[in-house]
């Protein structure tokens, strides 16, 4: 069984039935089951502050993912937690001409996947990662 809490620290119209069928139609692709998962959606103060605590970086991002089983040393359904900040994603979508559901979509795929173990710290996990990223997507939207 897939759990998705949501908690809308931030006005978003993405409502958590979106994003739990979202959540489960990409774990669906990549065959991932029985798993529980937080999704935060949050301002850039809160943001900020979150990464400059856990990331020693003092601004804020789109979307920050943590993964429970990072250090394999857990074992549990819970795979994670995935900050998104909503001002940013907004910012986002009108930069790139894209709709907010869109950029949304992409931040969870993104953070999904960091969750599921990919990373991109280099060029070939860059590309891996992305390229994913953005097949998933195109079957989401």
């Amino acid at each position: 069984m897939i759990k998705v809490y949501y908690n809308k620290l931030y006005p978003c119209y993405i409502n958590k039935n979106i994003i739990a069928s979202v959540v489960k139609e990409v774990a669906s692709i990549l065959k991932k089951k029985d798993f529980e998962l937080e999704i935060n959606v949050v301002d850039d103060v809160l943001m900020k502050k979150i990464n400059k605590d856990w990331r020693g970086i003092n601004k804020t991002t789109d979307v920050l993912s943590f993964a429970w089983e990072e250090d394999k040393k857990i074992k549990s359904n819970y795979i994670g937690q995935i900050y998104i900040s909503y001002p940013q994603i907004k910012k986002q979508a009108k930069e790139f001409k894209l709709s907010i559901k869109e950029e949304f979509f992409r931040m969870i795929v993104h953070s999904l996947l960091h969750l599921w173990g990919y990373d991109h710290k280099n060029k070939k996990q860059e590309k891996t990662m992305f390229d994913l990223q953005e097949q998933i997507l195109l079957k989401l939207i």
